[in-house]
């Protein structure tokens, strides 16, 4: 069952009989969305339970009930109670790969390639371009950003960690973001920051306590598995291991990128069976033994399905391990910031990948391979999985109070009946509410609520305004010869037409 155990006269709306079994649960942090359609989590079963005219009791942080029917007791004054009738409650969206820091870019990258990316946008781009302000403000703007779409929880492979300042920046703002965070430290080779100065930076962060009584957590993040330096390998999973960080995130993608960290890398390595989660984002071209090992460890891959699309890294085998899927966003200054887009793009990839399995022996396909409830699920619960926490992305008792209040009766939802379906496939981030991060709100009735914001929205615009003044007097990298990375050759792509006569129709930047 997904209700709470305190007592079964809370299933018949008696809610007083719960605040007498637990002899006081409610305090002045103490919230109740009432009347709402809860997307719920049945733990026993694993599935998505639907429960139309219900309720969320949130007490510190956590979920304390899910029931069903309007409450009609008597409650301390302190009990904030939000009327959510007419509307959907569901978990908060886990994103499992994000680069925060790189929202002042926002615009100047709409028809980029991943090779272009490499040399033009990335972390081995910046050349001390973004001062510690910059990523402080970029980064937090950003946080600020998927909050208001939904996004509650997320996995950043923080590659700003170019000197103790940049670094130090991009962790202040992820702390004083209030998301859900599992930052993870970079060690990378670049410029001016040397890999010893940067294991020595991750040490005083590590043991300095700023992690404490917050919501972001220390994870890892690096790309010098395979290829890279065995020494420094060797050194990043000791420190994984000394302070058992909360999670391990490498950039796979294999074949002709060059960019492997594979699964089988991992386990040959040592760090793939243990209890730390990893995080293989993209995993591009996964063999099968490398879907093998994901499963036999239980770790996951972040399919970031508008990126894959957007840079032409592809994802031609990630329909097959979606057992070990969870989704994120990337590079959220080229495109969507929110994860219900992913899961409503993946989706409907997922489905053609599939429906051409039948298509190509000239058969008209009889059923929808993959269902709007498995693409929620992969949206919210296998984050959470993927990250080892199971009291993440459901509602149910004991989860983390982390919830999205979708508006029901908006335009675009107006005349709803299943509620995932409605969510899914016909809403979008303007239809959000409200949003609670460990039980506080951080969007309420559709703004959101940190009196700084508007402070922080116009120390953004002057970042934005600086970085972007830079990078577009920036010439763009010649892609001739080979790809550096693999020495594979670079290519000439088709360009789509959409004139009729002369012309493509492909247009230019608006910058």
């Amino acid at each position: 069952m997904i209700f709470s155990a305190l007592t079964s006269l809370v299933l018949t709306g008696i809610f007083t009989s719960t605040v007498g079994a637990r002899g006081g649960a409610f305090n002045s942090t103490s919230k109740l969305l009432t009347g709402g359609t809860v997307i719920a989590f049945d733990a026993e079963a694993e599935s998505i339970q639907v429960i139309r005219n219900g309720s969320v009791l949130i007490v510190d942080g956590s979920i304390e009930a899910v029931y069903s029917g309007h409450y009609n007791g008597t409650v301390p004054s302190s009990l904030d109670i939000v009327n959510t009738t007419g509307d959907i409650i569901t978990p908060g969206f886990i994103d499992t790969h994000r680069h925060s820091w790189q929202t002042a870019y926002k615009t100047i990258a709409s028809n980029t390639t991943l090779a272009e990316y490499f040399d033009r946008y990335g972390e081995f781009a910046v050349n001390g371009e973004y001062s510690a302000e910059d990523v402080y403000i970029s980064q937090l703007a950003g946080l600020y950003e998927a909050m208001n779409a939904g996004v509650t929880t997320i996995l950043d492979h923080a590659h700003h960690t170019w000197s103790n300042e940049t670094t130090d920046a991009g962790l202040a703002a992820t702390i004083d973001s209030g998301a859900r965070m599992f930052w993870c430290y970079t060690f990378h080779n670049v410029t001016n920051f040397t890999f010893a100065e940067q294991v020595n930076n991750f040490e005083e962060i590590a043991s300095s306590g700023r992690f404490d009584g917050t919501v972001t957590s220390l994870g890892i993040a690096y790309d010098g598995f395979n290829p890279g330096s065995p020494a420094q390998t060797e050194r990043v999973i000791e420190l994984a291991r000394k302070y058992n960080v909360s999670a391990i995130t490498t950039h796979s993608l294999q074949g002709i990128w060059g960019a492997i960290n594979s699964p089988e890398d991992l386990n040959a390595l040592g760090i793939l069976n243990t209890t730390i989660p990893v995080v293989f984002s993209h995993a591009s071209f996964l063999t099968g033994e490398g879907a093998s090992l994901l499963r036999s460890t239980n770790q996951y891959i972040s399919i970031t399905p508008e990126s894959e699309m957007h840079y032409g890294h592809d994802h031609p085998r990630s329909h097959l391990i979606q057992d070990q899927t969870a989704l994120g966003v990337d590079t959220h200054f080229t495109y969507s910031t929110d994860i219900l887009t992913q899961a409503r793009l993946w989706l409907q990839s997922a489905r053609v990948a599939f429906y051409r399995w039948v298509l190509q022996n000239w058969n008209i396909p009889a059923n929808s391979p993959m269902s709007v409830d498995q693409a929620f699920l992969l949206a919210t619960r296998k984050g959470g999985l993927a990250l080892r926490r199971p009291d993440l992305g459901i509602i149910a008792p004991g989860a983390k109070a982390d919830v999205v209040v979708w508006d029901g009766n908006t335009p675009g939802m107006l005349g709803w009946d299943d509620p995932v379906a409605a969510i899914i496939l016909h809403a979008n981030v303007g239809d959000i509410k409200h949003v609670l991060v460990d039980g506080d709100f951080k969007k309420r009735d559709g703004k959101i609520v940190s009196s700084t914001y508007p402070a922080v929205r116009d120390r953004f615009l002057a970042t934005a305004r600086k970085i972007q003044a830079i990078w577009k007097a920036k010439p763009y990298p010649v892609l001739e010869g080979d790809f550096p990375e693999s020495g594979f050759a670079y290519g000439r792509v088709p360009l789509a037409d959409t004139q009729r006569g002369e012309g493509n129709g492909y247009g230019e930047q608006f910058l």
